[in-house]
């Protein structure tokens, strides 16, 4: 059984920082392509940043140069670091592996990112 556990959101003002962490358990870690969702009230949950297999890295326009998605195979976990957040990077921040032998996608619970202006 899959399963993904974030942490790290929070509260912080406008200009902070968070890293945001995803804990990956029962699979083969490098198996999987990774990403960071987000999700704001009355909105479509959207792409943030891709990770694939062999390093390479993709991100939404609007955090390209302030997010960076990276991942610690020692530690099953891949994070998200998260500079000079703005107001509207308030959302639910969801982790996604996505099995490269499966093609089955896997989904953790969401961490809160609150930013204040």
């Amino acid at each position: 059984q899959v399963q993904l556990v974030e942490s790290g959101g929070g509260l912080v003002q406008a200009g902070g920082s968070l890293r945001l962490s995803c804990t990956v358990s029962g699979s083969t870690f490098n198996m999987f392509v990774f990403g960071w969702y987000r999700q704001a009230p009355g909105k479509q949950r959207e792409l943030v940043a891709t990770l694939n297999r062999d390093g390479s890295t993709n991100y939404v326009g609007t955090v390209q140069g302030r997010f960076t998605i990276s991942r610690d195979n020692a530690a099953n976990t891949v994070y998200l670091q998260m500079n000079s957040l703005k107001p509207e990077d308030t959302s639910v921040y969801y982790c996604n592996a996505r099995s490269t032998w499966t093609n089955r996608d896997y989904w953790g619970r969401g961490t809160q990112v609150t930013v204040s202006s």
